[in-house]
């Protein structure tokens, strides 16, 4: 146990890579953790309840503003200086996307079968495969990024507010943009993870990682979907 955490950039090659480790450890057992909640919801939530989520308007507005302060909450769990609260962080944050997953993935499947919904999820990992790739063998400094990030999000989330009340549907375009948006997302966050973050900070650090994933996984599918309509 490392009782006096050091920036990762600043420690031994040693504990570097034991904090590579067990961050991507932890960010592979959050991806099949969601794929097992997302396997029980979608045999114990009614079919009636899943299409709800997608044609109610208000529904839907409460489910994103609902995860929008989770986030925020859960975020800050992810990095208490507790082990078990961490955790607790990261297992809630998987829960919670898996609940805002569950329509796109029973769509997916009525649609494209779950060949589709595999396509998405090895283009997603080629993707941050490589992406990741990108930040450990150049010495590329993306703390750039951040400001686009943070504006480019509060946009999106904007337009997602407005075509779900207006009622409007936001398009390919949108769709290939939020992918370029959390392909930078990663390119940050793996610069964070190599040279900002301590080496007691794994759990947070999947969880930021993990965060990334699915929003790049998601705007892969609705991609692959548009393609089929």
């Amino acid at each position: 146990m490392n009782y006096y955490p050091t920036i990762v950039a600043e420690a031994t090659p040693v504990e570097r890579a034991d904090f590579y480790k067990k961050t991507y450890i932890h960010v592979a057992i959050a991806l099949l953790s969601f794929m097992l909640v997302e396997t029980f919801l979608l045999k114990a939530i009614p079919e009636e309840f899943i299409l709800k989520m997608v044609s109610g308007k208000i529904v839907w507005l409460f489910i994103i503003g609902g995860f929008w302060l989770a986030s925020m909450f859960i975020d800050k769990l992810a990095f208490s200086e507790n082990r078990n609260t961490q955790y607790l962080g990261l297992g809630l944050y998987v829960i919670i996307e898996a609940i805002i997953f569950l329509p796109l993935i029973y769509i997916a499947l009525l649609t494209g079968g779950p060949q589709v919904i595999q396509q998405a999820a090895t283009i997603t990992l080629f993707m941050f495969g490589g992406l990741t790739a990108v930040v450990f063998f150049t010495k590329t400094d993306f703390s750039f990024l951040r400001p686009a990030i943070i504006i480019g999000g509060f946009i999106a989330l904007g337009l997602i507010v407005a075509g779900a009340i207006f009622g409007f549907d936001l398009g390919l375009w949108f769709s290939v943009a939020m992918v370029a948006l959390a392909a930078g997302s990663i390119l940050y966050q793996t610069h964070q993870i190599k040279d900002k973050y301590y080496t007691n900070q794994y759990v947070g650090a999947a969880l930021q990682l993990f965060a990334s994933v699915m929003l790049l996984f998601w705007y892969i599918l609705r991609i692959l979907l548009s393609r089929r309509s």
